[in-house]
């Protein structure tokens, strides 16, 4: 863990982290363009993505300082076909007091381990905003290459907003056939 992080806990996020989930989210919902989204869920709405996402088999896990949730990061599937199966993007968003202290990045270096471990072979990340250089350099830094860009895709907060999407190897990438059945192919648990 960095320097100045050793007070940081890693976990799990639980259906009790939902209400700091909601306030972490909802203030780049309202404020930035980490997220396109430009109404902020409820608490409700977050225990049931948290749901969607873990009943997948999938991490989501938070990063709690003095008993408080400072950021949060998980990853979904990349999309719903088949023959995305080894694919996962990540999400990663951080409590406005927190940004800049490494939590992100804590929660990104998990958030690799836990989609190595699953056997997946590729994690993507779309970042809204081109000029988003905290999220950029954190990905970066973890190994991520910039694959591809959509000018002016959204808009949000009275102007247009650009996604830049980020694409790092995991377990080999594609230099080896795939094995298992990745997740498009596992049902959410019931």
């Amino acid at each position: 863990m960095e320097s100045g992080l050793s007070d940081l806990t890693i976990r799990p996020a639980t259906a009790a982290d939902a209400p700091a989930l909601a306030a972490i989210y909802g203030h780049h919902c309202l404020h930035g363009f980490g997220t396109f989204e430009e109404e902020a869920p409820s608490a409700e709405e977050m225990a049931q993505r948290l749901a969607a996402v873990t009943a997948r088999g999938l991490p989501y896990l938070v990063a709690e300082r003095d008993g408080q949730v400072a950021g949060f990061a998980y990853a979904g599937p990349f999309r719903p076909r088949a023959a995305y199966r080894y694919t996962a993007e990540d999400s990663v968003y951080i409590a406005p007091d927190h940004q800049g202290q490494g939590v992100g990045k804590a929660l990104l270096i998990e958030i690799i381990a836990a989609c190595e471990a699953l056997g997946l072979r590729q994690l993507m990340a779309v970042i809204g905003d081109s000029g988003n250089t905290g999220s950029l350099a954190l990905h970066r830094s973890l190994g991520f290459e910039q694959t591809g860009m959509g000018h002016s895709v959204g808009f949000k907060l009275g102007r247009w907003v650009d996604i830049v999407h980020m694409q790092r190897a995991l377990n080999g990438g594609d230099a080896r056939p795939a094995e298992g059945p990745g997740l498009a192919l596992r049902e959410p648990a019931r």
